[in-house]
């Protein structure tokens, strides 16, 4: 298994990456070779520029600017996102990162005639593992339709092979939740990788980091 984990959070300490530390701990527990590209950390640029914009259909020379996370993402067949969910929906280093790697040629084609829509491409990646947290309640999350988890979920799981393995897992009411309910979340991170996976085994997690 070779996984992805794409991370975006600006605040080392923060819970979002102590839901990252155990997606780690448990891909490590299947023996799993990883590849962790943390946004913030590396200083991403999330912003399509003008010439890329120009370019994006021009293949191989689109994927020149961000060479490195297209190889990323050939390379992989397990893909994992670890992020807060801010306006119901994907940070905007995350939203740009999507802009700019998930390319034409690279995560989908072109359409080639009239009246065809673009057809997947992702045909190699197995397996995505879907990890946020969320202010808002489940309800009121709920309520406006969960953006981030749709783009994520549906959008890219489209272009993956039908029969996919996907899991997700948020934890809601972030600004107000007590350490028994965020050691709990991990719990439930680790079994949900764990499914991801295949690996039946369950830890135990002694503690959480605060918000």
């Amino acid at each position: 298994m070779r996984a992805l984990v794409i991370y975006c959070h600006p605040s080392e300490g923060s819970f979002t990456s102590a839901v990252r530390d155990t997606v780690l701990a448990r891909l490590a527990a299947a023996g799993a070779e990883v590849r962790l590209r943390d946004l913030y950390a590396e200083g991403f640029q999330p912003v399509l520029t003008t010439g890329e914009w120009t370019g994006y259909l021009d293949y191989p020379a689109n994927r020149s600017p961000v060479e490195d996370h297209c190889a990323d993402i050939e390379w992989c067949d397990t893909l994992i996102f670890v992020y807060p969910t801010w306006w119901y929906g994907l940070p905007a280093m995350l939203k740009g990162w999507l802009d700019r790697v998930l390319l034409p040629e690279v995560a989908f084609v072109m359409p080639k005639a009239p009246g065809e829509t673009i057809r997947p491409g992702l045909h190699h990646i197995q397996r995505m593992g879907v990890f946020t947290t969320c202010g808002a309640s489940f309800w009121l999350t709920r309520f406006i339709g969960a953006p981030g988890r749709r783009t994520l979920m549906r959008g890219v799981g489209l272009l993956m092979p039908r029969r996919s393995r996907k899991v997700f897992a948020a934890h809601y009411l972030m600004d107000s939740a007590p350490r028994p309910k965020l050691e709990a979340h991990l719990r439930k991170v680790a079994a949900r990788v764990d499914r991801l996976t295949g690996l039946k085994e369950t830890p135990t997690i002694d503690g959480a980091k605060t918000a």
